[in-house]
C-alpha cells in the first residue's frame, strides 16, 4: 500500500500503447482530467494499398490532444529511459504497447507501472490473449490490472474485470468489447492507487498460460476436429488471419459457420449438402456449414450467394 495520497487531477501519467485497443484507454485518462505529459507508440507503419505510413489508433488521439509523441524503435538503448526521466511522471501506464519494457525503466515512476492486460491473469499471459480464449472454447475471460514486472505479464494483480464470452463472438467483437472493459478497469485502478489502497496480489506462477501471437499458418481447418473446435477456429480467428479450407481447389476463407449434431456418414471434410443454408462439411463428430466466406481478392458473402455461381455436388 502506498502512503503518499494523489489527487487524480495532479498525477503526471505517461502513456504507452498503441492499437484501437489501447486507445480506449487513452481516451479514459483524458477524460478523468489526468495530465498525459507524453505518449509512447508503435514507429509508423505502411497501410492500406497506397503503403502510406499511417499513424496508429493512439498516435491519432494522441496528436489530436496535442500530447508529445515518442517513437522509439528500440527500448534497449537508454532513449525512452532517459526521456521518461526527464518528464518526471508520477505513472507508467501500459496497454497494449507490444514492446517489452527494460528494467531500468520500470522504477522511474515514484508510484510505478502498471499495465491492463487482456485477460485473466495469470491465464494467457503474451501477445494474443483474447483470440486464445475463443480458439480455445473458454466461457470467460475478462481484463487485469498489474504492476509491470520483468517477465511478461507476471506482475503483481491489482484489479480484474471477468465476462463471459458469447457463443457466437468473435474474437474481433471480444476485443472491442474488452477494449471498453480495459478502460473502465484503468480509471478503478488508479482510483485505489491515488487513495493509496492498493492490495498487491502475487501472481501463481503454476497456473500460467501463454498466448502466443497468430500467424496466418494457423488458418487451414482440420476438418477432422469436432464441431465444436472447428467452429472456435473461425470465431478466434476473426478478423485475421481468418479460417480458411480449400473447395474443388478453391482456396476460401471461412468467416462464420453453424455446427450439427450427428454422424453424416462421410468421411471428415467431405461435403454433406450445399444450398440456401450453406455448405455443411463433415467433421469428428457431426457437421460443420459455412455460412460466410470469401473468396480471394473478393468480398465477404454468404454461402449461399457463392454457390449461385460455383456448384459442389
Amino acid at each position: 500500500m502506498l502512503n503518499n495520497l494523489w489527487s487524480l487531477s495532479d498525477m503526471r501519467v505517461v502513456f504507452m500503447g498503441t492499437p484501437a485497443f489501447a486507445r480506449k484507454s487513452l481516451e479514459k485518462l483524458y477524460s478523468d482530467g489526468f495530465e498525459v505529459a507524453a505518449v509512447f507508440t508503435q514507429p509508423d507503419k505502411p497501410k492500406d494499398r497506397g503503403m502510406k505510413l499511417g499513424y496508429s489508433p493512439v498516435k491519432e488521439l494522441a496528436v489530436e490532444r496535442g500530447t508529445p509523441v515518442f517513437q522509439p524503435l528500440s527500448l534497449k538503448d537508454g532513449t525512452a529511459v532517459r526521456i521518461i526521466g526527464d518528464i518526471r511522471c508520477e505513472l507508467l501506464v501500459v496497454v497494449a504497447y507490444g514492446r517489452i519494457l527494460p528494467a531500468q525503466l520500470l522504477d522511474l515512476p515514484p508510484m510505478g507501472c502498471i499495465n491492463i492486460h487482456a485477460s485473466l491473469l495469470p491465464k494467457y499471459r503474451g501477445a494474443a490473449p483474447i483470440q486464445w480464449a475463443v480458439l480455445n472454447g473458454e466461457k470467460e475471460t475478462g481484463v487485469t490490472s498489474q504492476y509491470v514486472a520483468e517477465k511478461i505479464d507476471s506482475g503483481d494483480i491489482i484489479l480484474a474485470a471477468k465476462t463471459p464470452i458469447g457463443d457466437e463472438e468473435t474474437a474481433g467483437e471480444l476485443y472491442d468489447r474488452l477494449s471498453l472493459s480495459a478502460a473502465e478497469l484503468l480509471g478503478k485502478t488508479l482510483d485505489v492507487i491515488s487513495r493509496g489502497q492498493v492490495v498487491r496480489i502475487p501472481q501463481n506462477h503454476d497456473e500460467a498460460t501463454y498466448a502466443p501471437p497468430l500467424s496466418k499458418e494457423m488458418s487451414p481447418i482440420d476438418w477432422s476436429q469436432t464441431a465444436r473446435m472447428i467452429k472456435c477456429k473461425v470465431r478466434g480467428l476473426n478478423p485475421w488471419p481468418v479460417a480458411s479450407t480449400v473447395l474443388n481447389d478453391t482456396l476460401l476463407k471461412v468467416f462464420t459457420v453453424s455446427t450439427n449434431n450427428g454422424l453424416s456418414g462421410k468421411e471428415p471434410g467431405q461435403i454433406v449438402s450445399a444450398g440456401k443454408h450453406g455448405i455443411e462439411i463433415s467433421c469428428a463428430d457431426g457437421t460443420v456449414t459455412i455460412m460466410e466466406l470469401q473468396l480471394p481478392g473478393g468480398k465477404r458473402m454468404a454461402a449461399s450467394e457463392y454457390l449461385r455461381g460455383h456448384t459442389l455436388l
